[in-house]
């Protein structure tokens, strides 16, 4: 019985983490407002080594549609420049030989939908990924049923793990809603 406790318990973290996976690229996803994390994927050639734009400059937020980029180090600013630029976020910096300023505009209808099908189709391969995990964990128990396990403990076991993918397919239904208002919100 302890196998199949095991089995149910890493299949409740490998959903757990398809779903913490899709809140982690959502946050990429640009809605109205300016977030740092918008440029968390962007590369920098920085001190003859590729490094994360947050582990050469300090990004902050002074409104709701402007990005601040301050480098630790002046020499590298133009290297942050180009890496924003050729980043395939399609933004624009402007450098004023201290610090980049980054301003958002607004959100046209047409990017708003395009955001938003971008959005749920992050969603579709979260729900794939805990379909996927729902599939092993049944393999796993119907061995488990070959190696001894009574077929009613190994029913139930099955029941659960259904339970458990309705509860984070649930979860990522409730996630996209979140950020399909964030998106649409003028």
């Amino acid at each position: 019985m302890s196998d199949v406790k095991t089995v149910l318990e890493e299949t409740s973290q490998q959903m757990e983490k398809s779903v913490s996976h899709l809140q982690q690229e959502l946050v990429r996803v640009r809605t109205g407002k300016a977030n740092p994390a918008l440029l968390d994927g962007i590369m920098v050639e920085a001190y003859g080594s590729m490094m994360t734009l947050s582990s050469v400059a300090n990004i902050t937020t002074p409104d709701a549609r402007t990005l601040v980029v301050q480098p630790w180090d002046k020499s590298t600013l133009r290297d942050i420049e180009t890496a924003i630029i050729n980043s395939s976020l399609g933004l624009n910096p402007g450098n004023d030989g201290e610090i980049i300023r980054i301003n958002l505009p607004p959100l046209t209808e047409e990017r708003r939908k395009d955001l938003l099908k971008l959005a749920k189709s992050m969603g579709e391969e979260a729900k794939v990924a805990i379909r996927n995990v729902r599939r092993d964990a049944n393999e796993r128990i119907k061995k488990l049923q070959k190696e001894g396990l009574a077929e009613d403990a190994a029913k139930d076991a099955e029941a659960k793990t259904q339970q458990l993918t309705d509860r984070m397919s649930l979860k990522v239904d409730e996630v996209l809603a979140a950020k399909e208002k964030e998106i649409m919100t003028v």
